[in-house]
C-alpha cells in the first residue's frame, strides 16, 4: 500500500509542477489524475499496484471536506453578503448540468440502438 500512496503523491506531484508550467489554467491535482490516468492507460503502472491506496483515500474522502468545510464558516459574512449571487449561480449550473446529461444520454442511447440495430440485420 506504501507503494501506491508513492505513486499517488508523485503524480500529484508531477500536475502541480505542470500546472504551474501553464499557469495554474489547470489545478495541479486534475493534471496528477490525468497523468495517473495515462500511465495506467499505458501500463506503466500496475492498476493493482495502485488500487489499495486510492480505495483507502477514497473511503475516507469526507476527511478532506473538513478542511474546506471550516473555510467556508470562517467566511460567512462574505457568503452571505453575496447570497443571491451563489445561489443563482448554483441553481443555473445545476440545471445545465442536468440538460447536458439527458442530451448527452439520449445522443448515446440513440448511437446505442442504432448501433443494434445494424448488427441484428
Amino acid at each position: 500500500m506504501i507503494k501506491g500512496f508513492c505513486y499517488i503523491m508523485l503524480f500529484y506531484v508531477l500536475g502541480e509542477m505542470v500546472s504551474l508550467l501553464i499557469g495554474k489554467l489547470i489545478p495541479g491535482s486534475v493534471c496528477g489524475m490525468i497523468l495517473l490516468f495515462l500511465a495506467l492507460t499505458l501500463r506503466w503502472i500496475r492498476p493493482r499496484d495502485v488500487d489499495k491506496a486510492a480505495s483507502a483515500l477514497t473511503r475516507n474522502m469526507a476527511l478532506f471536506f473538513v478542511p474546506a468545510s471550516i473555510g467556508l464558516m470562517h467566511e460567512y459574512k462574505i457568503l452571505m453578503s453575496n447570497w443571491v449571487v451563489l445561489l443563482t449561480v448554483s441553481v443555473v449550473t445545476t440545471l445545465l448540468v442536468i440538460v447536458v446529461v439527458g442530451l448527452t444520454e439520449e445522443h448515446l442511447d440513440r448511437k446505442l440502438s442504432r448501433r443494434k440495430g445494424g448488427v441484428e440485420q
